[in-house]
């Protein structure tokens, strides 16, 4: 038995062991590797090399973005805009069929790309949208169904942690070139689940009874810029190179400051709170990818991701068939680990072998995180997908049924981008960053 195929039994029998003993995500993939490097380095240097591992993994400068975007989130939530994005929305439904389900996806779609959280959109928006739509007569089920499925497109429209976090991990990808990557593939998303809602609507008779006036949406839209200006300043100034992403997490900070003020939406006082909460969420995400690192690092040092790769190629050439197997690996993964811990586990070991067939760096972290994305929709561990039934008052397996024409639906789009490279690539080339790609 090779050092890497016992290294890597190790690892594994003691991460399932963990997880199935409740113990949390990062927790297990830390410890487990931590012991697993006992099997190649004697103990003192294998917890030095650990504590090494795990500051080093949390030392980068593009990980700076995380805490700022979190906070940022944070205080676009307590802010107040919820409801305004919600008019926006509405005004943009109209009369389609189920309009306040459309009204719901789009609202997922303006607020996920502000807070950066799928989570956030998903109890936001449920908490606003939902009560509007059992006054209307729409099944919990459905509605509960509608913004679960459409939640995780926050999570690929820019800003996106999980899209800086992949940026670390796979070396010279830009953030900036990931967040415009990610426009496509998220807008695609949501049509896709507009499309199903709509045809499910129908069926089921669900039909506005009041239409807005063109008065009322235009004063919607106008109360809403302010607060979807965000969106224009911060990635216009990335793409624009006025500055950095993570000098843009910064200033999304102070613009969400000002406007919450502005909108009353909490105060001075407030501030302190919820400082504490975006900390608390910081320091959970900062510990997953410091224990994570080490469990890149014993991968490497074993050559394990060379083995898996090998392993792969042996037993197909097509490029079509090996993207798929992955494709399949992800989802399964997603279903039971968070997206962040999965990134840096994952990334190394497929992103080689996709670049041996030509697959670019961009659409391979775009694929990936659609994977992942999908795993927060599903059980047991989907975070949105618990997020989602508990707003909507509704039972996890009540929801699954009405969940699958979703899930089939998205499992197309994500096909659509592994096999497409434009979806995700064509925003690319308008961007400063196609030169440096």
């Amino acid at each position: 038995m090779t050092l890497a195929i016992q290294t890597a039994i190790v690892m594994v029998v003691l991460l399932i062991i963990m997880l199935a003993m409740g113990v949390s995500i990062s927790i297990s993939v830390g410890l487990s590797s931590a012991v697993a490097m006992l099997c190649m380095l004697p103990a003192q240097v294998s917890f030095v090399t650990s504590a090494q591992r795990l500051f080093a993994g949390a030392n980068s400068f593009s990980l700076i973005a995380i805490p700022f975007f979190i906070l940022a989130g944070n205080l676009m939530n307590n802010g107040g805009i919820a409801e305004r994005l919600v008019n926006v929305a509405k005004a943009i439904a109209g009369r389609m069929p189920g309009a306040l389900a459309q009204t719901n996806i789009i609202a997922n779609m303006l607020f996920g790309a502000i807070s950066g959280s799928g989570a956030a959109a998903a109890a936001a928006m449920g908490g606003t949208i939902g009560p509007m739509e059992e006054k209307e007569g729409y099944d919990p089920v459905y509605s509960a169904a509608v913004n679960i499925a459409s939640a995780p497109t926050g999570m690929l429209i820019p800003p996106s942690n999980l899209m800086i976090v992949y940026s670390t991990i796979a070396g010279s990808v830009s953030v900036a070139a990931l967040f415009t990557a990610g426009y496509l593939p998220g807008i695609l998303w949501g049509i896709i689940v507009m499309v199903i809602a709509g045809i499910t609507a129908k069926k089921k008779g669900y039909v506005i009874k009041e239409s807005i006036s063109g008065k009322q949406a235009l004063k919607a839209i106008l109360d809403a810029i302010p607060s979807l200006l965000l969106i224009v300043i911060i990635i216009g100034g990335i793409l624009g190179g006025v500055f950095t992403a993570t000098e843009a997490s910064a200033v999304a900070v102070a613009y969400a400051t000002i406007l919450g003020l502005i909108y009353k939406g909490f105060t001075l006082k407030d501030l302190p709170r919820i400082i504490l909460e975006s900390a608390k969420m910081t320091g959970i995400i900062t510990l997953m990818i410091g224990l994570s690192s080490i469990m890149s690092w014993v991968m490497a040092f074993t050559g394990l991701p060379d083995l898996i790769a090998n392993g792969i190629l042996s037993l197909t050439g097509n490029k079509y068939v090996i993207l798929i197997l992955m494709n399949i690996i992800l989802l399964i993964v997603g279903t039971f680990m968070d997206p962040t811990p999965a990134v840096l586990i994952f990334t190394p070991i497929f992103l080689p072998i996709c670049k041996t067939f030509g697959m670019h760096a961009v659409q391979f972290g775009i694929m990936v995180s659609m994977n992942l994305c999908i795993g927060t929709i599903t059980p047991p561990v989907g975070s949105i997908l618990f997020t989602g039934c508990k707003v909507g008052h509704v039972k996890i397996e009540q929801v699954i049924k009405e969940l699958l024409p979703y899930f089939f639906a998205i499992l197309v789009a994500l096909l659509l981008v592994t096999y497409i490279p434009a979806i995700s690539m064509t925003c690319l080339l308008y961007t400063s960053d196609a030169a440096d790609e």
